[in-house]
């Protein structure tokens, strides 16, 4: 694919569509379109918080905070042997963000970024892009914050695009293309704001609307 081409309009077109990018390697200058045969979901209301889980959100170890620090969030996902997020798919997704279409979670210790998940935002649907740990449990408290706000927030899917054994442990589910497309084209009918929400939730709010106790 011809990057110089590919706009932040044509992604959200993209999304909308059930595709998204990936690219080969960093390295790699060309992306190409992935619909999986089967796709990766967290049903919202589904996720589960294990009790050492629970046990660390309450613990406030960690503190929260969202779209405060985007691109290092995408950095730290980006940072391993190997990734799919090359310099354009960085790029666009930067230019989504100032458009209010990506969103990112930061999770800290002290004053260190320690994990995080980022993702694009159309009607209630969600996609989850990628997410990052430099801490036992931090990508699980992520997600954990980020589920939360995407149900208090009026969010219907969460797309994890693939699945794998961390996800699975969590709630995630693969369900078929079709009834995939399905959930994508009711979501997109409707409309939620991500935002409407302070900028951090509490340990206690998110262990409720998770369904846990407190």
């Amino acid at each position: 694919m011809d990057h110089v081409t590919l706009t932040p309009q044509m992604m959200l077109n993209a999304y909308a569509n059930g595709v998204f990018p990936m690219s080969d390697s960093r390295d790699d200058p060309d992306l190409y379109w992935v619909d999986p045969t089967d796709r990766g979901i967290f049903p919202l209301d589904g996720f589960h918080i294990s009790k050492s889980l629970a046990k660390t959100i309450r613990s406030e170890r960690f503190s929260i905070c969202f779209n405060t620090n985007f691109d290092a969030v995408v950095e730290g996902c980006a940072d391993r042997p190997e990734t799919w997020i090359n310099a354009t798919i960085f790029d666009l997704y930067r230019q989504l963000h100032a458009m209010k279409f990506c969103h990112s979670l930061e999770v800290y210790e002290g004053d260190a970024l320690v994990g995080g998940v980022y993702g694009l935002t159309l009607g209630t649907a969600f996609f989850g892009e990628s997410m990052f740990s430099r801490r036992t449990d931090a990508s699980k408290v992520a997600l954990a914050y980020m589920v939360a706000r995407l149900r208090a927030t009026g969010f219907t899917l969460f797309d994890t695009q693939f699945i794998t054994p961390h996800l699975a442990s969590l709630g995630a589910i693969e369900i078929p293309r079709a009834d995939y497309h399905e959930l994508l084209e009711e979501a997109l009918v409707h409309r939620a704001d991500i935002d409407a929400l302070p900028a951090a939730l509490t340990p206690q709010d998110v262990l409720q609307v998770n369904g846990q106790m407190s």
